[in-house]
């Protein structure tokens, strides 16, 4: 269940107050000013009420509109069809002449018809900007001067099987108010007789603000690794498209395992620390600078479910799974390549003997054997 904060703040410099013990009284770390606690209640005695009455009247709206996602795919759900791995779990979405021989997430050749119902529709999609050609001759540029790479290993992998899924994204919409406090310093010496003085300065900083988001992204997909996915960002979300069928053919589309309600709060936490990040930059011109606490208030806006062009290939080589993954639309790329141990030894072999081939030339060679052998 969530819980309601209700943090005093310093009515002299807005730092935060805490509780000391020994005093009796609310002290601030900052400016040093304390208060009773009866001094604080009737200063503050309003606030704890209005965040109560704030909290549960939160409670009953909805955090985010999520009034544009919809299962009514009209006529376009009779021209598609949904298939299932028995081995991974995969549901795999495409349209009604695609045809799936195996899945694209492990490779098991066995997919299963399954009912197309009770998946939304999509409300965007980002088409293909580049095309299976494309794809491949990226793999083989991938796998090129590799010379640790096993040779039987480029041979057993077929290119050919590469394949462009539409991976599923929720993007969410947000607006932030956001007021951050900081404690800074800022120093100077100078010279008094025989001492060299040092004077240290203390501000207290605030910087207020307002930050629109729009498209934060949120993977909808377990079955590709999340670092996977990160290090082919980012997607031209610029580029966008209302969600058609007819950018469906010739490609495969993955059925979200993770819901945007599951998404919801990782996506705030990154808003937040996007504002708070935002508004740190703008605390320039001191030596040091704290957080002091920080107030990020977040308007949520509308939720969207997006498929994003991505062209994967998994691949086994000694019984070892390989993953290559690529920006349908950027280029950029990402996988593992396996080390052949043989050429690793062959290459430790050269170098070993051209050590010490240059060991006895030098003489260096030598001086080692009577050090260690005399």
């Amino acid at each position: 269940m969530a819980e309601q904060v209700l943090e005093y703040k310093c009515p002299a410099c807005t730092g935060p107050l805490h509780f000391d013990s020994e005093s009796g009284k609310l002290t601030c770390d900052y400016c040093g000013s304390s208060y009773t606690v009866e001094e604080i209640e009737a200063r503050y005695g309003g606030k704890q009420e209005e965040a109560e009455n704030a909290f549960s009247q939160a409670a009953k709206e909805p955090s985010w509109d999520t009034s544009s996602l919809k299962e009514d795919w009209g006529e376009d759900g009779a021209k598609m069809k949904m298939y299932t791995c028995p081995s991974c779990g995969a549901q795999i979405l495409c349209e009604e002449t695609t045809a799936v021989t195996s899945c694209p997430y492990c490779g098991n050749n066995t997919i299963v018809p399954g009912q197309f119902e009770g998946i939304l529709k999509p409300d965007f999609v980002l088409p293909f900007k580049l095309d299976k050609d494309a794809a491949i001759a990226a793999l083989k540029r991938h796998c090129r001067r590799k010379f640790l790479l096993p040779r039987s290993f480029t041979a057993e992998n077929h290119l050919e099987e590469i394949k462009g899924i539409y991976v599923p994204f929720w993007l969410f919409d947000a607006d932030a108010d956001a007021d951050c406090y900081y404690h800074a310093t800022r120093s100077h010496s100078h010279t008094e007789g025989d001492y060299r003085v040092t004077v240290t300065e203390h501000f207290d900083v605030r910087r207020s603000g307002s930050i629109q988001f729009s498209h934060i992204p949120a993977d909808g997909s377990k079955k590709l690794p999340d670092d996977y996915m990160d290090s082919i960002e980012p997607f031209d979300y610029g580029a966008l498209k209302p969600f058609s069928i007819a950018y469906l053919p010739g490609y495969l589309a993955d059925k979200y395992d993770v819901n945007a309600d599951a998404c919801m709060a990782r996506v705030d936490t990154r808003m937040k620390n996007a504002a708070a990040e935002r508004l740190r930059r703008e605390v320039t011109g001191y030596e040091t600078v704290a957080s002091a606490g920080d107030d990020i208030r977040l308007r949520h806006g509308e939720v969207h479910y997006t498929l994003l062009p991505v062209w994967t290939l998994r691949t086994k080589w000694q019984n070892e799974d390989y993953l290559f993954m690529m920006n349908g639309e950027s280029g950029k790329m990402v996988g593992n390549l396996p080390v052949s141990m043989t050429k690793a030894g062959a290459l430790f072999a050269v170098l070993a003997a051209a050590l010490c081939a240059l060991f006895l030339k030098t003489g260096l060679g030598q001086f080692l054997a009577e050090i260690f052998f005399a």
